[in-house]
């Protein structure tokens, strides 16, 4: 039919659109087959692989030791793991709405920005991860001795609008007054010491290890830590967190993560100074630096390892990036979603719950 189409046109036509020989026509039926072949491979490639997200930091400990002694690799199989390390939220949000990562650690900031950007369809919390860890440092000779002090000096946070970045800026605005936040500077946090040495920033929020390592590494102090500006003293720091897509899709392999998590979850907090050179280890294997023999344990001190996702913490970030103005970037329409009902889901942790001793 094709061929009667095309010599029924005017001669112009058919000099566009010349007819096709046999073997240009196999040449292109054996194209399509190796193009729709090569597709069909990559998926079952991703299908037959967990690709996890998380960072280098402790309040990720969990993730870090489920990967790094292999534990989690046993747990999947056969699936085959990777993973891949982030500085921050926001990247990994990247990561996760690119679909080059399944499951993700991450803090609420990024989680809620997440989920205003996709309307409510792009993310789910499905656990906690660790709570509190976080600390205010001020760099030797700034002059900064409380958080009062802060109001007009250089605060380093790990990224805009990660975790720390948003708790930065609300303390500044919301406590302080302050109404430039333009010396709310994203640092990297491994760039941050280097920075305190030269003088270019005056204090950092962050998370450990990266606080402590300020202060063995650079003679820094500890000014505050996050959890004393919360009610009860505590807050969600890290959530588990993936796709709807892949949650129904692969609830089992969700759970099976978080079984894994909850294991580590009650090591750490029975016995952390047990894990310590383990930790200490994993994370020389994902930055390249050992940390001090001091670090890790007075860091540890510092977080509590959670399973629970903590929707009253979600609740608090959400209405402080209102406040600060990042849903107007974050969200179709300029606003946020009228509720946060459905960013938390906890099917998977009850399962792994029900599997776990």
């Amino acid at each position: 039919m094709l061929d009667a189409a095309i010599s029924g046109a005017p001669l112009s036509a058919r000099r566009r659109f010349p007819l096709a020989s046999p073997l240009a026509l196999l040449v292109a039926a054996f194209a399509l087959l190796a193009l729709d072949s090569g597709c069909r491979a990559k998926a079952d490639a991703g299908a037959r692989t967990l690709r996890i997200g998380y960072f280098a930091n402790l309040t990720h400990a969990q993730a870090v030791l489920a990967v790094a002694s292999g534990e989690l690799a046993t747990a999947i199989a056969p699936l085959k793991l990777e993973a891949k390390v982030f500085n921050a939220g926001p990247s990994l949000i990247e990561a996760l709405f690119a679909g080059e990562i399944d499951v993700g650690y991450v803090g609420p900031g990024p989680a809620i920005a997440a989920y205003a950007r996709s309307g409510g369809k792009g993310i789910r919390v499905v656990a906690g991860a660790a709570a509190n860890g976080v600390v205010v440092v001020a760099r030797k000779g700034s002059g900064i001795t409380s958080l009062s002090d802060l109001r007009g000096k250089r605060v380093a946070t790990p990224q805009l609008g990660n975790t720390q970045d948003l708790s930065a800026r609300h303390y500044l605005s919301a406590v302080l007054k302050e109404s430039d936040l333009g010396d709310v500077i994203p640092i990297d946090n491994a760039e941050q010491g280097a920075m305190f040495s030269r003088g270019e920033v005056d204090a950092a929020w962050v998370p450990e290890p990266w606080g402590q390592r300020l202060v063995t590494e650079t003679g820094a102090t500890i000014i505050a830590e996050e959890k004393d500006l919360w009610p009860n003293k505590e807050f969600l720091l890290t959530a588990a967190v993936t796709t709807p897509e892949f949650l129904a899709a692969r609830a089992d392999v969700v759970a099976t993560v978080l079984r894994v998590q909850r294991a580590w979850t009650k090591r750490l907090n029975e016995d952390p100074d047990r894990y310590v050179s383990a930790l200490g280890d994993a994370l020389f294997g994902l930055t390249g630096k050992r940390l001090g023999p001091a670090i890790l344990p007075l860091a540890l001190r510092r977080v509590r390892f959670v399973d629970d996702p903590s929707p009253e913490t979600m609740a608090t970030f959400a209405a402080w990036k209102a406040d600060l103005g990042f849903d107007r970037h974050d969200s179709p329409g300029g606003r946020g979603p009228a509720d946060l009902d459905a960013l938390v889901d906890t099917a998977a942790l009850r399962r792994a719950s029900a599997a776990t001793p």
